[in-house]
């Protein structure tokens, strides 16, 4: 029998993101993102491409961000509700990760792959920070497809996407647990 890690087993079946809504300051140091993302850039990459990077947003940065959603949205003519919801991620946030799914050309290795790569990032990530004792959560919304808002607020490339925004901070309330999968839908046992 292989050797059972109960801790870590213990953690993945009762790990629960936090709405970033419900984190506060303060968040984590430098050297404990940097514990954090190292734990999260441990995911499956084919081909050792590492097709994704991390921009680490705090402070005035996260302002300036919750301001380009606020122009960014009106020129778009999202409603109000929209806007405000948007904007207000970057300004309740206390330290964001914008996680970066950027491509590399490879003969081997799909696109596709590279894609499931930096979401297993985002979730690694979020993994990281809650084992690590802070509050977790990832989001995205219409701002994180916005190519002028992913260019100008954030500087990515033609060629790369926002995978998610994954914010970290203290942890203001326990989050209520939610309905799970029932396996029994989401299963299929093949043997032949």
């Amino acid at each position: 029998m292989p050797e059972r890690n109960q801790a870590a087993l213990d953690f993945l079946l009762t790990r629960r993101s936090r709405p970033p809504k419900t984190l506060t300051a303060p968040g984590p140091s430098r050297d404990e993102m940097e514990v954090i993302l190292t734990a999260a850039a441990r995911v499956p990459d084919h081909g050792k491409l590492e097709p994704w990077r991390f921009i680490v947003l705090d402070g005035a940065a996260l302002d300036r961000l919750a301001a380009l959603a606020k122009t960014r949205g009106a020129a778009l003519g999202k409603d109000e509700a929209d806007i405000a919801k948007a904007a207000k991620q970057f300004e309740d946030g206390v330290v964001c990760v914008a996680v970066v799914e950027s491509p590399k050309e490879s003969p081997k290795v799909p696109v596709i792959e590279q894609t499931y790569s930096a979401g297993a990032v985002c979730l690694g990530l979020v993994n990281a920070a809650l084992a690590s004792g802070w509050g977790a959560g990832w989001l995205t919304g219409w701002h994180a497809f916005d190519r002028p808002f992913l260019e100008e607020g954030l500087g990515l490339a033609p060629q790369e996407s926002l995978a998610g925004l994954v914010y970290l901070g203290t942890e203001t309330v326990a989050p209520p647990e939610r309905p799970r999968p029932d396996l029994a839908k989401v299963v299929t046992w093949l043997s032949e």
